[in-house]
């Protein structure tokens, strides 16, 4: 069924282009159900259950409504988004929508079968994470036996089915030495861009920050080795790369700064400004139940606490590159700092910017803990080992 909700009919009013321009994309979490455990998962640390997911038709309407106001992109993630046996509706709703489709998929959970139907309903694009090119250690970082076998095989459907192609590969102090592997292994499953991202410390990410972050010297090596990877496969494949926060020397303008380009729907339905918002712990957040995409957007609470650069205090508010960084994540700032309208510890201005680079040094170079593995019904530390392929939760 595709019918008009209320929420849908009040909509209209909602929109006012004047107000703000609309996002370039939106991130919707369909599940944070994952047969994958992957200790750096960037979702909440406490995961939403099935039961509460929006419903096909609530993502159907999601899907309009965020082409009516001007959306261009629709990135399907999760958790991993093909556990959803509605995949299908909510994507065709997405292309009705007039919305560009990726895939965001650890590929373990779908067929040929099922990847040649998304393609045929018309997804755009399919983004492939990886957690190593090394098989033993992918399993171990992801507690999941025989995840990199069946991701080349979706390489190959992907490409046979003629859609766009990205390696996804976060990096961390476990993996960072097979850089120039990762790079390899893109350019032999047909992939037009590959990302070296760098983990982020948030949520699970935060949690396992001795185990994952890498030293500053083989950070600097990998980011060596990515420069020479874009010079010799120039024309070949797109290289991007995030760099680690702890070691930069100005912070990165996270999602172009808060509330400016993205949005992102949570599987309860819940709309912010980032995936990592929900860390702020002093907002609040609307549904898209209760209140029009739009309206959230452009009128919500939660968007315009920190939009634009007003809300700034020293050393941002006078800071040359307020308008370039906004400060840096506000998200890593309310983390580290406990305020979130203080300037983001990555920045070198920052008075806890040493503090924090100090840290970073410290654990890089101690013996690593064992792994918090991500998994429904909180943090459990688990030493070492992989599970059988099992359904998400």
């Amino acid at each position: 069924m595709n019918e008009v909700t209320p929420v849908e009919q009040s909509a209209v009013a909602a929109v006012d282009p004047s107000c703000a321009r609309a996002p370039v994309g939106m991130l919707c979490e369909l599940t944070h159900r994952c047969p994958l455990q992957c200790p750096y998962c960037s979702n909440p640390t406490d995961l939403e259950r099935v039961a509460t997911e929006l419903t096909t038709e609530e993502w159907q309407s999601v899907m309009r409504q965020a082409g009516e106001l001007g959306i261009l992109q629709v990135h399907l993630s999760g958790g991993e988004p093909t556990v959803r046996k509605d995949l299908e509706e909510i994507l065709e709703a997405a292309v009705k929508a007039g919305l560009y489709t990726n895939l965001i998929t650890a590929g373990v959970t779908i067929n040929r079968e099922r990847l040649m139907k998304l393609a045929e309903i018309g997804l755009d694009h399919v983004q492939l994470s990886i957690q190593d090119v090394d098989s033993e250690n992918a399993d171990r970082i992801s507690a999941y036996k025989g995840g990199l076998a069946k991701k080349i095989e979706v390489s190959q459907w992907t490409k046979e089915a003629g859609m766009a192609l990205t390696i996804n590969a976060p990096i961390h102090r476990q993996n960072i030495h097979n850089v120039p592997r990762m790079i390899e292994f893109a350019i032999e499953c047909g992939a037009g861009r590959i990302e070296i991202a760098h983990v982020q410390y948030y949520a699970w990410a935060l949690l396992n920050r001795g185990s994952l972050m890498p030293t500053r010297e083989s950070f600097m090596t990998a980011a060596k080795q990515v420069e020479e990877a874009r010079e010799k496969y120039k024309g070949i494949i797109v290289i991007d790369m995030v760099v680690p926060d702890y070691y930069a020397k100005f912070p990165k303008p996270c999602m172009g700064g808060w509330a400016k380009q993205i949005l992102n729907v949570t599987p309860q339905g819940r709309v912010l400004p980032c995936h990592a918002a929900e860390s702020i712990t002093h907002l609040t957040f609307d549904n898209v139940k209760d209140r029009p995409l739009a309206d959230i957007w452009l009128n919500g609470d939660a968007f315009n606490k920190y939009r634009g650069t007003e809300w700034m205090k020293e050393p941002c508010r006078t800071c040359p590159r307020k308008e370039i960084d906004f400060g840096g994540c506000r998200c890593q700032a309310f983390a580290l700092t406990g305020d979130a309208t203080n300037t983001d510890p990555a920045c070198s201005l920052s008075p806890m910017h040493d503090e924090w680079a100090k840290v970073a040094e410290v654990e890089s170079h101690s013996t690593p803990p064992d792994f918090i593995y991500r998994r429904v019904g909180g943090a459990k530390v688990t030493v070492g080992g992989a599970k059988e392929p099992v359904p998400g939760e």
